[in-house]
């Protein structure tokens, strides 16, 4: 039944795509314009945008480690230890072992990196704003659900390795 469902609804989308423009190629191409704009920016502020994306999630979650933090930025745990070690030597994070698991590191945003992701989110609220600017606030709001609703349901129907 549910891959009935799944072809009825491809074959839906499949005719949808034809008579317009594919949602994922219009995300698309407001990923790229915003990460460009993202690193550009960051850059201003003397960090990258994976580690703008490391210093906002550590504000809102303290204590992730280098694992956790690399599954939020879309990058390897090898990648975000790299980020995480610069973060670290600039002074605007700070790891501590784990009480339980002496060999995982636990990172918190330090002050000097609180005032350097205060900086950053301006410029993001800069850039957001640049980018909604021509959408009222309710349609914002229902495309920040819609948004979220969609990497849901990438997320949940993403095929699995075997074990």
């Amino acid at each position: 039944m549910q891959l009935m469902e799944s072809v009825a609804t491809t074959e839906v989308l499949s005719t949808s795509a034809a008579n317009g423009t594919r949602v994922g190629y219009l995300v698309y191409r407001v990923e790229r314009r915003l990460r460009g704009r993202l690193d550009e920016s960051m850059r201003a502020h003397g960090v990258t945008t994976t580690e703008y994306v490391a210093l906002s999630v550590l504000r809102r979650r303290d204590g992730m480690s280098c694992a956790q933090l690399a599954r939020w930025a879309f990058v390897s745990p090898q990648a975000m230890n790299v980020v995480i070690s610069g973060l670290e030597k600039r002074q605007l994070v700070r790891r501590r072992p784990d009480p339980r698991h002496a060999r995982v590191l636990r990172a918190t945003v330090t002050p000097k990196g609180v005032e350097v992701l205060e900086r950053c989110e301006r410029s993001m609220d800069v850039i957001e704003a640049d980018m909604l600017r021509e959408l009222p606030d309710d349609t914002v709001e229902m495309l920040r659900s819609s948004l979220a609703a969609c990497a849901r349901a990438l997320e949940a129907t993403r095929p699995r390795e075997p074990l």
